[in-house]
């Protein structure tokens, strides 16, 4: 007898080829796109605002994709999505490695000050920014038709509808 391999087989999702190329996929595109805003914005002596602007960019982008998928139970049209979308195009697109050796320049060529606020400033209004997303995709998506979303857990049991 062959093992289920469709969506409920029990396998994880890094163990999907399908999910596993969606991500390979988005993260090409994602690390593309950010190539192409690098160039355009180009780099220079001092702030690194390439690399702000396309962290920045991606976190507002993460949260609003997050707060627009909801949680509770995960279509499966909704994680290739997530994954597609959120692990690759955005996890190409932002880069944390790039912030962290433009920390570790900044303080060896001297500017020891601003390679922290840098640091400091790119997390904490990363944060920031992600949360603003993520409410606004919450916004959004309780503005959808029901058939649409999928609602929390919690909130569907205490007003009848959906699963739980």
């Amino acid at each position: 007898m062959r093992a289920p391999t469709g969506p409920t087989s029990g396998r994880p999702p890094h163990l999907r080829p399908g999910l596993v190329a969606l991500v390979a996929a988005g993260g090409a595109v994602g690390t593309l796109a950010r190539q192409g805003l690098g160039g355009a914005l180009g780099g220079g002596a001092g702030w690194p605002v390439a690399t702000t602007v396309e962290n920045l960019v991606g976190a507002l982008a993460l949260g609003l994709l997050l707060g627009a998928l909801g949680r509770g139970a995960e279509s499966p049209r909704a994680r290739a999505v997530r994954l597609a979308v959120g692990t690759g195009v955005l996890g190409g697109f932002t880069t944390f490695s790039t912030l962290a050796i433009e920390v570790q320049r900044l303080g060896a060529d001297g500017h020891v000050l601003l390679g922290a606020a840098y640091g400091l400033v790119s997390v904490a209004a990363g944060w920031a920014v992600a949360l603003v997303g993520v409410v606004a995709g919450g916004r959004a998506r309780r503005g959808a038709p029901d058939e649409d979303r999928v609602p929390d857990p919690p909130r569907a049991a205490v007003e009848g509808r959906g699963r739980t």
